[in-house]
C-alpha cells in the first residue's frame, strides 16, 4: 500500500566504490522504497559490505554508520532498516557528501539511484511537426523529433542538433545526472524571458537511452511548445519550483 515499507530481492550484481575502494559487491541486493520516498534503493546482505569500514555511530547502537576510507570519514552513510535487520542501506544524492562515488549495476554505471523497475522510458522516433518558442521566438523546429515517454513525466521532445537555433542558446557549466538517461549537458536562452538551464542534451546516454543521442530538449513547464499545430499546456512538475535556479537531476 501506498506509505508502507516495501521491498523486492533483485537479481542484478550490484557494486558501489569509494576513491577505487569496493565497499558493496553484491548478487543479491534488495530494491528498498521508503514511506514517502518516489524512488527505490538498495540495501546489501551485510556479508556482501566492506562492515570494517563501518563506524558504529551510536545513535542508535548497530543501526546507523559512518564510512571510513582511506583518509575520508563520511558522517551518517549507511543504516539498517528495522524490516531488514541483516542488511546495510547506503546513503545516494540526498546526501549532503559524496558517500561512495561509483555505482554499477552488472558493467553498467548507474547515476543518482538505483532505476525503478515499475518505471518505463521510452524514446521513440516520431515524424511529428514539434516547434519550440521562447517569449515568441522560435528556438527550434523540426520534423524528426524523438519524443521520450516517462512514467510520471510530461512527454519530452528530443530534438536533432541540426533543427535548434544555437546562435540564440549559450551553453552553461551545468550538468545533472540521470538513472535513465546519463549525464546531460544544458544551455540558457540568451535573449531573457526564461529560466536558467533551459535546454539540455544528452551528449553520451546510456545504450537504453540512445535514440536521444545529441538531441536538444526544452523544460516544457517554462517555453512554449507547439506540436502539429497544436499548443500544449506547460505542465506543473516537480520540477516547476527549482526552474527559477540550478535544475534537479532527472530532467
Amino acid at each position: 500500500m501506498p506509505g508502507d515499507f516495501r521491498w523486492e530481492p533483485s537479481e542484478r550484481w550490484v557494486r558501489g566504490l569509494r576513491d577505487g575502494v569496493v565497499v558493496v559487491d553484491s548478487r543479491a541486493p534488495v530494491l528498498v522504497w521508503e514511506p514517502g520516498r518516489p524512488v527505490p534503493g538498495y540495501a546489501f546482505p551485510a556479508r556482501d559490505v566492506r562492515t570494517d569500514l563501518l563506524r558504529d555511530t551510536g545513535e542508535p547502537p548497530g543501526v546507523r554508520y559512518d564510512l571510513a576510507v582511506g583518509d575520508a570519514i563520511v558522517r551518517d552513510a549507511a543504516w539498517r532498516y528495522p524490516e531488514l535487520p541483516d542488511h546495510i542501506a547506503f546513503a545516494w544524492f540526498r546526501h549532503p557528501e559524496v558517500v561512495l562515488d561509483h555505482w554499477y549495476e552488472e558493467e553498467e554505471e548507474i547515476f543518482v539511484h538505483p532505476r525503478d523497475p515499475y518505471k518505463r522510458v521510452d524514446p521513440i522516433p516520431s515524424a511529428r511537426h514539434v516547434v519550440v518558442e521562447i517569449g515568441g521566438q522560435v528556438v527550434a523546429a523540426t520534423r524528426n523529433p524523438v519524443l521520450l515517454f516517462e512514467t510520471g513525466l510530461p512527454t519530452r521532445y528530443y530534438i536533432p542538433p541540426g533543427d535548434v537555433r544555437f546562435d540564440l542558446l549559450e551553453q552553461t557549466e551545468t550538468h545533472t545526472r540521470c538513472p535513465y538517461k546519463g549525464v546531460a549537458s544544458y544551455w540558457s536562452f540568451k535573449g531573457g524571458g526564461a529560466p536558467p538551464d533551459v535546454a539540455w542534451a544528452y551528449p553520451d546516454p546510456i545504450p537504453a537511452a540512445a535514440p536521444i543521442e545529441g538531441h536538444v530538449a526544452f523544460y516544457n513547464e517554462a517555453v512554449d511548445i507547439i506540436v502539429d499545430g497544436v499548443a500544449q499546456e506547460r505542465p506543473v512538475t516537480v520540477f516547476s519550483s527549482g526552474l527559477t535556479s540550478r535544475p534537479a537531476d532527472l530532467p
